[in-house]
């Protein structure tokens, strides 16, 4: 992955200042197991040419491909091309540009507009090559798009699927670079990490300027943000105004995550055995942590395979530490496909949007071993609900490229009715969202309680 930026005129040598960049060093930086390179392969006074790099490390990939994705368990392109996984990696390297910040005596250019060309690749993009010029074309820039050239020792095809595009334009290298951590994420339409209301902030910031102002605006706005939801929050947004305290309160209430995770500590409070719970695919903690404040839960074990994630979670734990009543979750490297001793025989087993990540012939022998081996007293499990794919409008046929399936309600219902084949559970189902007329609610969840309980 790489994003090359070229400028020619006067003055461009301050764009090194801009950047702050040494043109005569080596920039190399690790962030989570990626390195980012970068170095300037021009700098004159009317010439500068400097490229960065995003290259995966293979080996800490293959090592745990095994353990660390068994659950969201994929290697995918989205490692390997311009996505938001490169913005997020190349964002600590830009941010003196991003942030039009460098030494004062250099503020003054950080306005100042020069001949630039950003080239970045490989993308893969389901948009048309017209589809992405005319994205480009109303911030006056000349956009050129290349397939590489593949070098095969079968004769499959000649041409790579993936593209690298050009931009070219006469603007100040901060917009120039806002503009590409917009509309690169768009684009790719995928985005690795969960949208919330900060993704607004920072779509006005990058955004300031020009997006409101861009034909496209709306299509942007619904592939940056994804769902009805968020897209809807922010045109309220514009119309009274980003600083508003109430649009900020209801953009937290709106957010589905938050109700997901509000409807399981709900129903857990209600349930009277709670001392003993497990959050399978706990991911960075982000459940588990608020499972800690439930009153009368006496151990949470946070079962995750990934370990950057559980680190992550470790240091969320943490800093909840020295609150009240807070009762730290016990991390565990795990997975759903291996047995454990320590997890038999608990009051709750929570699944909070694990099921879909799964390949479907393998949900069976995961459920026998929860229902059969594990024996707790009550499973929950909260999945999309695929109807309401309908009301978010989505061109995609799941909401994230990771999701193996999502069900409707009459086939998760059948499929929870199916995994309880010996009858030991009672099944109730509920919804999770704004609920819709026709298409029920966003998520969907299954409680299964023991009836000996």
């Amino acid at each position: 992955m790489q994003l090359t930026i070229r400028a020619s005129g006067r003055d461009v040598q301050v764009l090194s200042y801009l950047l702050a960049k040494n043109p005569n060093h080596l920039y190399e930086r690790q962030v989570n197991n990626h390195f980012v390179r970068m170095f300037f392969s021009k700098f004159s006074k009317e010439e500068v040419e400097v490229t960065f790099f995003v290259t995966p490390d293979p080996i800490e990939l293959s090592r745990n491909n095994s353990e660390r994705y068994e659950i969201t368990s994929y290697i995918n392109d989205r490692e390997f091309v311009v996505s938001s996984i490169f913005c997020t990696f190349l964002r600590s390297a830009l941010a003196t540009a991003l942030n039009g910040k460098p030494h004062e005596e250099y503020e003054h250019w950080v306005n100042h507009r020069f001949n630039l060309q950003f080239s970045f690749g490989p993308l893969s993009s389901q948009l048309s090559d017209n589809d992405i010029i005319d994205l480009f074309a109303p911030m006056g820039y000349k956009t050129t798009i290349s397939a590489g050239e593949i070098d095969y020792h079968m004769n499959f095809k000649t041409k790579s699927s993936a593209r690298y595009i050009t931009v070219e334009g006469l603007t100040t290298l901060q917009m120039g670079l806002r503009q590409l951590f917009v509309l690169i994420p768009v684009l790719d339409n995928y985005k690795h990490y969960y949208i919330d209301d900060k993704e607004i902030e920072k779509l006005e910031r990058y955004g300031e300027g020009w997006l409101d102002v861009h034909p496209q605006r709306e299509f942007i706005l619904r592939q940056a943000l994804r769902f009805k939801d968020l897209y809807s929050l922010v045109e309220k947004q514009t119309e009274k105004g980003s600083n508003n305290q109430d649009n900020n309160d209801e953009i937290r209430t709106m957010r589905l995550n938050d109700l997901r995770y509000e409807k399981i500590i709900d129903s857990i409070r209600q349930i009277p055995f709670k001392d003993s719970i497990v959050d399978f695919g706990s991911g960075e903690g982000k459940l588990s942590v608020q499972l800690g404040f439930i009153e009368g839960v006496k151990e949470i074990l946070a079962v995750e395979p990934s370990e950057s994630a559980s680190i992550k979670a470790l240091k969320r734990y943490e800093k909840m530490a020295r609150k009240e009543n807070f009762l730290m979750p016990e991390q565990i490297i795990g997975s759903l496909f291996y047995f454990d001793e320590r997890l038999k025989n608990k009051d709750i087993v929570i699944l909070c949007e694990v099921i879909e990540h799964i390949d479907k012939h393998r949900l069976p022998k995961i459920m026998k071993t929860i229902l059969n081996d594990y024996k707790p007293k009550v499973v929950m499990i909260t999945t999309p609900n695929q109807e309401y794919n309908k009301v978010y409008k989505m061109n995609e046929e799941y909401r994230h490229p990771d999701h193996r399936f999502e069900w409707t309600r009459d086939e998760f219902r059948e499929w929870c009715e199916i995994q309880n084949g010996k009858n030991d559970y009672e099944l109730t189902f509920d919804g999770i969202g704004e609920e819709h007329e026709l298409y029920g609610t966003p998520t969907q969840m299954c409680l299964f309680m023991r009836k000996e309980q």
